[in-house]
């Protein structure tokens, strides 16, 4: 679900953060990258409502996930060691709106990949990202130099950092799909 270079970028990130949010965890290939990544004490919380009416436009006709079996996969990830694993199966927008588990050093955005809904992630998780930390949108480089994505992540970047861009973050890093931002310190 995700290139070697973007796993690569995941798990930089991750690696020096204590709280990783992942809006949209899917089949868990980048929980797994993510929970090996993170130091033991640190956390990391799963997003997904696991629901079939989840709007998912960057998977395939017909394409859905198994709870369980993501579920299993990212267990024997964490067995290694590494960060504790949260699950919270609500939709990211509520989890976002109500959020009270502390600053976030990390979100990784990849669940509703529709326009409205990766805006609504963004607009309810970027304020509880910490400063110097990091949002990552998956699938956000459509029409970009070496770049791919879908419509509705990708138009949710280039309003918000291409251009007029976002009053304090700054593009940090770009590979295949994926489009890193920082907040400002």
């Amino acid at each position: 679900m995700h290139s070697r270079g973007e796993a690569a970028t995941l798990a930089r990130l991750a690696s020096g953060a204590h709280r990783v949010v992942e809006l949209g965890v899917y089949e868990g290939s980048s929980a797994v990258v993510l929970v090996r990544a993170m130091a033991p004490g640190s956390e990391l919380v799963l997003v997904d409502p696991y629901t079939a009416d989840t709007r998912w436009a960057a998977l395939p006709q017909g394409a859905w996930a198994n709870a369980t079996a993501t579920r299993l996969a990212v267990a024997r990830a964490r067995r290694a060691g590494g960060a504790t694993v949260r699950w919270i199966l609500q939709r990211s927008q509520d989890v976002g709106r109500s959020w009270t588990g502390g600053p976030v050093d990390l979100v990784f955005i990849d669940g509703d990949h529709s326009y409205e809904g990766c805006r609504e992630d963004w607009e309810m998780w970027r304020g509880h990202v910490a400063p110097g930390g990091f949002a990552a949108f998956h699938d956000a480089r459509a029409g970009q130099p070496g770049g791919r994505g879908v419509p509705g992540p990708t138009q949710v970047v280039d309003e918000a950092f291409r251009g007029a861009g976002d009053s304090g973050w700054t593009v940090a890093d770009e590979i295949d799909a994926l489009v890193v931002v920082r907040k400002q310190a």
